[in-house]
C-alpha cells in the first residue's frame, strides 16, 4: 500500500505530528511526501513533487485541521483516493482523528478496518469554465471591502428562486452545512445527503431564509442591477478564486467526482455533532 502524507506545518510544529504517521507507517507501507517536508532518513520516506503525490497514493493521510484537508478534497476525489484525517485544528468534522488516537487509525487503516463514506462536491464554472474547479464545502458569492451591499439573483433551472440584497451568498454542499453556512444561519445537513444549501450573510430584508435545492439542478449566480458600480468576489472552499461583475454567471452543478472519507470506529455523524458544536 502506498500512503501519502500530508501535514500543515504551520500547525505541525517541527513535523512531529508526521514523523509519528511515518514512524507508524515504517516497513508497513510505502510512504510518500512532498519533497519540501524532509524527515529521518530511518523512516524511509520516499519524496516526490507536491503534484505528484496523487499519482502514486492509493491513500493520503492528510494532518492539520479541515482547511488543510479541504485544500487536498479536489485532488484526491478526482484520483479516486481515500483521506484519513489527523485533527490538528479546532474542531475537525473532516479530520475526526485526535493525535493520541493516530496509531490506533493507521493500524485499523492498514488492517483494512474502516469504511468509507462518500461526500458530495461541487463542480464550480464562471464564466462558461472561464474558471473550473471542484467545491467540497462552499462557493461563497461576497462583497468586497467598502461597498455596503450587492444585489445577487438566483437561478435553477432559468427560473428565479431568489433575489438577495445581501453581504453575499453562500452555496454549500451538506459536506459544508456545518462549516460558514451554520454561522450564517443556515440549517444542520446530514452529509450523506445530494443538495445544495443556499444561505444568503446578512441579508438587508425580512423574508431572507436558507433554500434547500435539488442536487439533480443546476444553479446559476448572477449580480443585479440593483447596485450598479458593485462586483463581488468569488471564493471556493475558503479561497479566493474570482471576480463576479454584472456580466458574469457562476454555474453549480454536482460533481461527477465524490470525495472519500475513511472512517474509523462507529462515532456517527450526529455524535460529532453534538461533541463539537
Amino acid at each position: 500500500m502506498n500512503v501519502a502524507i500530508i501535514t500543515n506545518i504551520t500547525k505541525d510544529r517541527g513535523l512531529s505530528a508526521a514523523r509519528k504517521a511515518a514512524s507508524c507507517l515504517s516497513g508497513r507501507a510505502d510512504i510518500y511526501m512532498s519533497d519540501d517536508c524532509l524527515l529521518p532518513e530511518e523512516l524511509g520516506v520516499k519524496y516526490v513533487q507536491y503534484e505528484r503525490l496523487w499519482q502514486v497514493s492509493d491513500i493520503v493521510l492528510v494532518i492539520g485541521g479541515d482547511g488543510t484537508l479541504l485544500r487536498v478534497a479536489s485532488n484526491c476525489a478526482s484520483n479516486g483516493i481515500p483521506v484519513l484525517g489527523i485533527n490538528l485544528g479546532k474542531v475537525g468534522f473532516l479530520t475526526e482523528v485526535e493525535p493520541d488516537e493516530m496509531q490506533n487509525a493507521i493500524d485499523n487503516v492498514l488492517s483494512g478496518k474502516y469504511t468509507i463514506e462518500k461526500r458530495m462536491l461541487l463542480n464550480t464554472r464562471i464564466n462558461g469554465g472561464e474558471i473550473s474547479c471542484h467545491a467540497l464545502n462552499d462557493i461563497v458569492i461576497s462583497k468586497p471591502e467598502g461597498i455596503k451591499l450587492i444585489g445577487i439573483d438566483l437561478y435553477t433551472d432559468n427560473e428565479l428562486v431568489n433575489h438577495y440584497a445581501a453581504d453575499g451568498l453562500i452555496i454549500a454542499t451538506p459536506t459544508g452545512s456545518t462549516g460558514y453556512s451554520i454561522s450564517a444561519g443556515g440549517p444542520v445537513v446530514d452529509p450523506r445527503m445530494s443538495l445544495y444549501v443556499a444561505t444568503p450573510i446578512c441579508a438587508h430584508m425580512l423574508s431572507a431564509r436558507s433554500a434547500i435545492l435539488p442536487a439533480e439542478r443546476d444553479i446559476v449566480i448572477r449580480l443585479s442591477d440593483e447596485y450598479p458600480d458593485s462586483y463581488a468576489i468569488i471564493c471556493i472552499d475558503g479561497e479566493k478564486r474570482g471576480i463576479l461583475r454584472k456580466e458574469d454567471e457562476v454555474r453549480i452543478m454536482k460533481s461527477r467526482y465524490e470525495f472519500e472519507l475513511i472512517r474509523i470506529g462507529t462515532s456517527s455523524f450526529y455524535n460529532t455533532l453534538i461533541s463539537k458544536l
